[in-house]
């Protein structure tokens, strides 16, 4: 049985935002889009990840307006990510070390998905059938 990838069992078309779009208009589309967190790209590349909370304390900290503040301005560029190409159990280890559940998927540092912990454990214990015995 060949080893899956992360690419895999991502969600591929993640809640994200061009790095342009003001933060007035981001919290739009994640009350929108019901969300709290989304992921800023530009031309494609990921910038970071945005929350709801960077949005309130960005917003406030800076004394501008909300709708003069970009997203790529303010999202977190140090967000952790995956690689598509990386295999599940690796990914898995990483993200159950971190506490971390969910991820945005890269490759080349072009945006291409979301990994949520639940999808990889599902799929790590489809392909190594020892592991749902536990």
């Amino acid at each position: 049985m060949m080893s899956k990838t992360v690419q895999d069992v991502m969600m591929p078309d993640p809640w994200a935002i061009d790095a342009q779009t003001s933060l007035e208009e981001t919290a739009h589309l994640m009350r929108g889009w019901d969300v709290r967190e989304v992921l800023v790209t530009d031309q494609g590349q990921l910038c970071g990840a945005l929350t709801d909370r960077d949005i309130i304390v960005i917003a406030i900290a800076s004394g501008r307006a909300p709708s003069t503040v970009t997203a790529g301005e303010s999202a977190n560029p140090d967000t952790e990510r995956l690689r598509a190409d990386q295999p599940i159990a690796e990914a898995f280890s990483h993200m159950r070390r971190h506490d971390l559940r969910r991820l945005p998927v890269v490759e080349g540092g072009k945006l291409v998905g979301c990994a949520w912990i639940a999808d990889l454990a599902h799929a790590l214990v489809e392909q190594t059938p020892q592991y749902a015995t536990r």
